[in-house]
């Protein structure tokens, strides 16, 4: 009898829920983004800039994912809804716990779904969690070669956040090699500096969501 892998199978059955959670999102007009990157990166300050300064006809939630502790949850409920995903040990999140911690959640009043993955550039990087983008995290204090080190999780983001550039002068990291490497990965990659002490870059991501958003809008109904 032919054996199946169970990795095989674990796959296959998160791409389902997936799938299925993809199809909801497009049926809502949900913008649904994966946010993933290394601890530390600035994940949770970004997102608190984000929300603090998105427009107020666009409404947001989101889902945080770690191993332990609902430290970040109780750090972005200041500015809206957000629900924590404690992983009990898992290295990513996977559909299935998207779709549980959305139960009771009314996307018919959500533009944007932010998942902030667990820190970490690898796992996260081969599931799918039905979103619209993934967006991978890098801070200045990482390296400036990230991108070749972990090809696969810039090669499936669309754009790449470089953040913490208040930090510069004071780190040996060169923006054009990092940018150069992503390109390498991922001809086309979009990349936006930001920095979430002196809020340099945000309004160009906010700027990013809004498109972002309207694409979702545009797009035909799903059945």
């Amino acid at each position: 009898m032919k054996r199946v892998p169970v990795q095989q199978k674990v796959l296959k059955e998160n791409d389902r829920i997936a799938m299925e959670l993809r199809r909801l999102f497009a049926r809502r007009g949900v913008l649904a983004l994966n946010l993933i990157s290394s601890p530390g990166s600035g994940k949770t300050s970004l997102l608190e800039q984000t929300l603090q300064r998105l427009p107020g006809d666009i409404r947001a939630s989101v889902l945080t994912g770690d191993i332990a502790t609902d430290n970040d949850a109780m750090r972005l409920a200041r500015f809206g809804s957000a629900r924590q995903i404690t992983t009990g040990g898992s290295c990513h999140l996977d559909a299935k716990m998207v779709e549980s911690a959305l139960a009771g959640v009314t996307a018919g009043q959500l533009d944007i779904l932010f998942i902030e993955n667990v820190g970490n550039l690898v796992c996260p990087a081969g599931f799918d969690l039905g979103e619209d983008a993934k967006v991978v995290v890098l801070s200045v204090t990482e390296g400036d070669d990230k991108p070749l080190k972990y090809p696969n999780i810039f090669v499936r983001s669309e754009v790449m956040i470089l953040n913490k550039i208040d930090l510069l002068p004071h780190v040996p990291f060169d923006i054009d090699t990092v940018y150069a490497n992503a390109q390498k990965i991922h001809p086309g990659i979009e990349m936006i500096r930001t920095s979430c002490t002196t809020g340099e870059g945000i309004e160009h991501w906010l700027a990013w969501l809004r498109r972002r958003l309207e694409r979702v809008r545009s797009r035909p109904a799903a059945s």
